[in-house]
């Protein structure tokens, strides 16, 4: 690797992020066609995931892929799909390398698109700018390799960790500018998720506001019965603004679940745990299974907290506040069952900083 070698799939990750919270099943991929110093092309990942990014970033280039060489932020596709093969665009525009930041989990593909470049005689270098690749790919991974998308659980909270004062207030403990941060983090996403405590307490609509942007994520709530507003803000937008509703199988009398279907919601029939609430790692198996990579969880502590136990949380995102609300308002977290540390679930902390009066801190699950 060279160091223009790290710029150039810098850049092809930035691209490639352009395309999370909208591709999805697919991965949100980048890619930049470079000869003799300039970009003669550029791509990433299109809405609905198709066409990829190597496509769109050839044809920009033209004649002058031949000799070029490409960077892709992840292992050009190898197989029949919707479209053809990546690698076979590349090795017919005749670039003269490729430069890939990591291989792809998908069975389909992994390591064989490395191999059908090289088979062609297309140089290959592997690897490059690796770690913030798989950090830019996790949700497509995780889907891949564990069968359900990634998961951030976002906190905003007092500087004691309350969620709302003991009378339920909580608009709003943070500012306005880490709202509208929420609303963009959101936007990379493919769906944020809440449980029916928030749907009933907070009439939320779970919508990208004020950004100008006009894709919305998929909004999912986890509700056993599905006790939730019939004529809240999610039902009345149910037919414009994608909503599937995670329910008990089975355990929803007939004559709710077709009125949530003539709203337009979509319902998930899921598996229940032996204390009788939805086991929500068949919920996240059930969410993979429908495609979603990545979701951005906003619920309250009793659905923070099951996640956390069953180890489904994989970065934590928190906005805490410079006010204290005491013993008696509402913990962020509800209980876990925690005897000792080394029970409880560890993060790393990836990155702080201040959101207007706020603060932002970003943590990862330690694994191993």
């Amino acid at each position: 690797m060279t160091g223009e070698d790290a710029r150039w799939m810098r850049l092809a990750l930035s691209l490639g992020a352009r395309g999370q919270g909208r591709v999805w099943p697919n991965p949100a991929v980048g890619c930049v066609i470079v000869k003799e110093g300039r970009v003669l092309g550029r791509g990433w990942t299109a809405p609905g995931g198709r066409p990829h990014a190597e496509p769109q970033a050839l044809a920009q280039a033209g004649a002058g892929a031949n000799g070029a060489t490409a960077y892709v932020s992840l292992e050009p596709c190898a197989h029949h799909g919707v479209t053809p093969p990546c690698v076979e665009a590349l090795i017919a525009a005749s670039v003269a390398r490729v430069v890939i930041a990591m291989d792809d989990p998908d069975p389909r593909t992994d390591g064989q698109g490395m191999a059908r470049l090289q088979a062609a005689g297309i140089a290959v270098t592997m690897n490059v700018l690796e770690d913030q690749a798989r950090r830019a790919h996790a949700g497509f991974i995780s889907r891949v390799t564990r069968g359900r998308p990634a998961l951030t659980l976002k906190l905003a909270t007092s500087f004691d960790g309350r969620i709302a004062t003991a009378s339920g207030e909580s608009k709003w403990i943070t500012g306005a500018a880490a709202r509208r941060v929420v609303h963009g983090l959101r936007a990379r996403h493919d769906a944020v998720m809440i449980g029916a405590g928030t749907a009933r307490a907070d009439d939320p609509s779970l919508t990208i506001r004020d950004l100008g942007l006009s894709h919305q994520p998929v909004r999912i709530v986890i509700s056993r019965k599905l006790d939730i507003p019939e004529g809240g803000a999610l039902a009345r937008s149910a037919d414009t603004v994608p909503l599937w509703l995670c329910h008990g199988a089975g355990e929803v009398p007939a004559k709710v679940e077709a009125a949530w279907r003539a709203r337009g919601a979509v319902l998930i029939g899921c598996a229940t745990a032996p204390g009788g609430q939805l086991d929500l790692s068949d919920v996240m198996q059930a969410l993979g299974r429908a495609g979603l990579t990545r979701v951005f969880c906003e619920g309250g502590g009793a659905l923070a907290a099951t996640l956390l136990a069953g180890d489904l949380v994989d970065d934590l995102l928190g906005f805490t506040a410079g006010l204290v609300l005491g013993a008696e308002g509402q913990p962020a977290i509800g209980a876990m069952g925690v005897a000792a540390l080394q029970e409880a679930p560890r993060f790393t902390l990836r990155s702080t900083r201040a959101i207007g009066p706020d603060i932002l801190h970003q943590w990862t699950r330690e694994t191993g």
